[in-house]
């Protein structure tokens, strides 16, 4: 897989994470949040919690948990970024977190029904 289709899987995954996430009430803040630090997938809220969503998008896990990609490396990346976020935007009173959305895409893009999976508070 070429380095431009599997950006376009994975903008396509953050994009089903987002509307799955709509469809349960929450808001998304941002998408695609960029530090020099590095990304942040979907910044969402729900009026309680304020959560950074990493978004992982695999076709199987056979090998692992798509989570498990997440290592302590990418999470202390995500911390800084989400540090440079609050920075520049105050939380407000929102409980801030890190969860990982899991999407499970057999076929790739031609999914008929991608399976997503969260994991509140993942680290």
């Amino acid at each position: 897989m070429s380095g431009a289709e599997a950006k376009l899987l994975g903008r396509w995954g953050e994009a089903l994470v987002a509307e799955d996430l709509r469809r349960r009430g929450w808001r998304i803040v941002a998408a695609g949040y960029r530090s020099r630090f590095g990304e942040i997938d979907l910044i969402a809220e729900d009026g309680r919690y304020l959560a950074f969503v990493e978004v992982k998008l695999r076709k199987s896990g056979a090998f692992a948990p798509a989570r498990a990609f997440v290592d302590r490396r990418k999470q202390e990346k995500l911390r800084i970024t989400a540090e440079c976020w609050l920075a520049e935007h105050p939380a407000g009173g929102l409980q801030p977190r890190f969860d990982v959305a899991e999407v499970y895409a057999p076929r790739g893009l031609g999914t008929e029904r991608p399976q997503i999976q969260y994991v509140l508070n993942a680290f």
